[in-house]
């Protein structure tokens, strides 16, 4: 696949994603949560230009750089995104500003690795972000799966994350 398709695929897969998770979303728990990362995953390391030939080492870092980065992007986006489950038993989630947050450091920490690794002279292929994001996708969907089978039913005393506790109100002396 050529370099502008990846980059096409990368976009489109990450706009969807940012988008949605802003909107309450359903969650099927019965659903395969790991396709969509497991098929980004096989496109990316299909790529033979993965790493360049020329800064072998320097490559292979900056790759396990990138790779960290999805990593623990999609571990603070799940922990950030708010779960709740509604009366007749189904489960949703949304982002919250926190969420935004994780994927503003997380973007940034990219950008940033793509100009360390062009200042080093290494040749950098869209494989590389694709496999990050198939990383943050991956680990963001099994969080999320992993904490809604250790959610509450509904009405439970428990506040999901996000949600705003209300203080008890003081007593007025007698």
């Amino acid at each position: 696949m050529s370099g502008f398709v990846d980059a096409l695929v990368i976009t489109a897969v990450a706009g969807l994603v940012i988008v949605r998770q802003f909107r309450a979303v359903r969650i099927d728990t019965d659903r395969r949560w790991w396709v969509l990362p497991a098929v980004l995953g096989i496109v990316a390391l299909r790529e033979p230009g993965m790493i360049d030939a020329h800064h072998h080492t320097v490559s292979v870092l900056l790759l396990a750089a990138e790779t960290a980065v999805g990593l623990a992007t999609g571990a603070g986006w799940a922990w950030t995104t708010r779960i709740w489950t509604a009366a007749n038993g189904a489960v949703w989630s949304r982002g919250t500003r926190a969420s935004a947050a994780v994927w503003g450091v997380g973007i940034a920490l990219r950008v940033a690795l793509f100009g360390v690794g062009a200042v080093l002279g290494v040749r950098q292929d869209s494989s590389a972000l694709l496999l990050a994001l198939a990383a943050t996708l991956l680990v963001r969907s099994g969080v999320l799966a992993w904490r809604v089978h250790t959610t509450h039913p509904a009405g439970a005393s428990r506040p999901a994350y996000g949600d705003v506790v209300s203080r008890p109100a003081r007593k007025e002396p007698a």
